[in-house]
């Protein structure tokens, strides 16, 4: 039966893309814009993100730049901000890309955030944990700026990769905890008067 059917895939395949026309590119102009609109994705990783200068964010997005994120939307300043607080806690950062795909004016990259966290920012203290983290981005590009985007990515595996290099420091912490709420509790126990029974 699996022989039969290998065969007549074999048989049929062939004279179905032969009779199904392929699309080809509507034309030429329409290629060499999504063709500038790959090269303006590429100077986010490699400017921004790679190479640190925040300064080229006002020639890359548009004014009105709006990131729709999963619960809210950001504007170009919150975007930034928090590329700025990335960079900052990963100074090693580096995004690479891979398949990167332009339809109309849209662009969407396959990338891979690796960074190691060996700077305290803020409340997040240097853990030395290497991160890695794989999403996409798709970006709305027009006159030469990005004007939208869209981006997802498991923030929860972030999460779970600093907390398993630090499992044993956590541990750690936890059983200190116990042993100080142990102590704690015999103390506040032996101050307590006792209850004799009547």
């Amino acid at each position: 039966m699996k022989r039969a059917l290998a065969f007549m895939l074999l048989i049929i395949a062939p004279a179905w893309t032969a009779a199904v026309p392929t699309q080809t590119s509507s034309s030429p102009g329409a290629s060499s814009q999504q063709e500038q609109n790959k090269a303006v994705a590429r100077r986010v990783f490699e400017e921004i993100f790679n190479q640190g200068k925040f300064q080229v964010a006002d020639q890359i997005y548009a004014p009105g730049f709006v990131n729709h994120g999963l619960h809210r939307d950001a504007s170009l300043a919150e975007d930034q901000a928090a590329v700025h607080f990335e960079k900052q806690a990963c100074p090693d950062l580096e995004i690479t890309f891979g398949p990167m795909v332009a339809e109309g004016d849209l662009v969407s990259v396959l990338w891979i955030f690796r960074g190691t966290n060996t700077a305290r920012v803020g409340w997040l203290p240097a853990t030395g944990a290497k991160i890695e983290v794989k999403g996409i981005t798709i970006w709305r590009i027009t006159d030469g700026r990005i004007r939208e985007e869209w981006t997802v990515f498991n923030e929860a595996s972030v999460l779970r990769e600093v907390l398993y290099q630090l499992r044993w420091q956590l541990l750690c912490i936890i059983c200190v905890a116990l042993i100080l709420f142990w102590i704690a509790a015999r103390f506040v126990r032996r101050l307590l008067p006792r209850r004799r029974p009547t």
